[in-house]
């Protein structure tokens, strides 16, 4: 198995992950991790401002709003 077949599934792995946690804290950490994986697929594929990017605002930014609007409302999906 090459590198790129393993972060494939390691991203599905992941991004179902995220679909079943209730926690929405742990939801939200498991689609950063998909977010990094897909930064990583990017530069694997010799696509690195589009792996920065991807980095940047995919793993970083919108995780730091999902967390900050998890913080102002109820962590625990009813």
């Amino acid at each position: 198995m090459t590198i790129i077949t393993i972060l494939i599934l390691l991203m599905l792995i992941a991004a179902i992950a995220a679909a079943v946690f209730k926690d929405l804290l742990n939801a939200v950490i498991a689609l950063c991790i998909v977010s990094l994986i897909n930064a990583l697929l990017f530069y694997f594929l010799h696509a690195p401002d589009v792996a920065m990017a991807e980095a940047a605002i995919g793993a970083a930014l919108v995780t730091a709003i999902f967390v900050i609007v998890i913080k102002k409302t109820t962590r625990y999906e009813e």
